[in-house]
């Protein structure tokens, strides 16, 4: 039993000595990648995205057009910055802003995959995108 629970300590000391900027970089990369890619499906095929957002996704209060350029834009500019790191905690907003909408109004029944993003864009926006992004190099070199 003693040994088991040394093995489990060992473990769970290696698991702490992890820099918490890898998960940083992977989160940002990750949930940036889903953005962007979505951006690039829209911009693809522009007619059929505007006609996707007449007919079936119908955010309240948005013409189409004007709902499907917002949505391409925030998914063409905001990874960029994440994968840059720049103005990172700036960025995760209009992401995880887009993310509730997509939640309230468009997909409900996906809440676990939005919950995913939302919960990756939250570590960004609370605890910064780590030292491997030029938001660090700037207020570690720059700023002071």
């Amino acid at each position: 039993m003693t040994r088991l629970k040394n093995s489990a300590m060992a473990a769970l000391s290696l698991l702490d000595r992890v820099p918490l900027s890898i998960v940083q970089l992977m989160a940002r990369v990750g949930v940036g990648a889903v953005y962007f890619s979505a951006g690039l499906e829209k911009i693809a095929s522009w007619q059929p995205t505007v006609a996707l957002f007449a007919n079936e996704y119908r955010v309240p209060l948005l013409p189409p057009e004007f709902a499907a350029q917002m949505a391409a834009t925030v998914e063409l500019t905001c990874p960029i910055l994440l994968f840059v790191g720049f103005a990172s905690r700036l960025a995760t907003l209009p992401m995880l802003a887009q993310a509730f909408v997509i939640e309230t109004f468009v997909y409900p029944e996906d809440w676990i995959e939005h919950l995913g993003w939302a919960t990756m864009l939250g570590l960004i926006l609370i605890r910064g995108p780590g030292v491997v992004s030029a938001d660090y190099f700037i207020k570690r070199f720059i700023a002071k």
